[in-house]
């Protein structure tokens, strides 16, 4: 009887502990057995699986990522064509200017462009730069691998992916409201690290198939000499009197009716005063 009791009590046990595995409860309609729900974000149980050994077989068999980027600095002699040559160069190569600034130094004039070219022309177009100049001030190319964190980032996509469908499956099957939000609770967090990976993905992917070239040429323009000779500064002096005296001269001139009318006035006051003093 002992013996019987202990076995039952063993079996309640271990059906219990069953029970809480699944933390919703609720089973597979199809077959007589619970649905283990998958747990978020690397838990032991959670069904979709990632492992390192499976991240190295793809990053042998992935296609090689490299961002590219150059910044070229030079002088030149004649901005507007220098300007026509590398937009023509551009355009020849379907690549497009993505920021355009010129600008005016103390003796310099600048012109700063931004050119995205595809990364299969990034060589030809470097090539085709180098053509009409005979030095570079500056030029700078780097290469950037990112085929690890690409084939990283679409391992776990994949594998988040599985675990948004797992959840989908598992929302036909809830019985209840709290269920259902339960997993949408779950889903909306996976779907939210999916648009963040796969944006993180297009960015990447996007670096990787257009590269990257800042160019920057200027001129050199005259500048004259800020300092003048004492000399100098005497003949701008007296050559700025004398348009001072022509100027006051000039301007006199123009008031002529004025002093017209005052001549009038004191000969009409001058005649009064003498018809007054012979009445006197």
């Amino acid at each position: 009887m002992k013996q019987t009791s202990l076995l039952l009590f063993l079996v309640l046990f271990f059906s219990c502990n069953s029970e809480n595995k699944n933390p919703f409860g609720f089973k597979d309609k199809t077959a007589n057995s619970e649905i283990m729900l998958p747990s978020y974000e690397g838990t032991e149980n959670e069904v979709v699986e990632y492992d390192d050994a499976t991240n190295e077989n793809n990053l042998a068999e992935a296609e090689q990522k490299i961002i590219k980027n150059a910044t070229i600095r030079f002088e030149t002699n004649d901005m507007s064509k220098t300007r026509q040559a590398v937009l023509s160069l551009t355009q020849k190569l379907n690549g497009l200017v993505q920021n355009d600034y010129s600008g005016k130094e103390y003796n310099s004039l600048t012109q700063n462009l931004v050119i995205r070219i595809p990364t299969k022309n990034f060589q030809p177009f470097l090539d085709g730069l180098s053509k009409n100049v005979t030095y570079f001030d500056e030029k700078t190319i780097s290469r950037q691998d990112v085929t690890e964190e690409f084939v990283d980032l679409s391992a776990r996509l994949k594998a988040k992916r599985t675990l948004e469908n797992r959840y989908l499956e598992l929302l036909k099957k809830a019985k209840n409201v709290s269920e259902i939000l339960e997993i949408e609770k779950e889903l909306a967090i996976i779907r939210e690290e999916i648009e963040a990976k796969q944006g993180r993905l297009n960015y990447l992917q996007n670096r990787v198939s257009f590269s990257t070239v800042n160019i920057e040429f200027y001129k050199i323009t005259d500048v004259k000499s800020a300092s003048t000779s004492y000399w100098q500064k005497m003949k701008n002096s007296i050559k700025g009197g004398w348009n001072g005296v022509s100027v006051f001269f000039l301007g006199l001139l123009y008031l002529w009716p004025f002093f017209l009318l005052i001549g009038i006035i004191i000969f009409i006051v001058r005649r009064i005063l003498k018809k007054k003093e012979k009445l006197t």
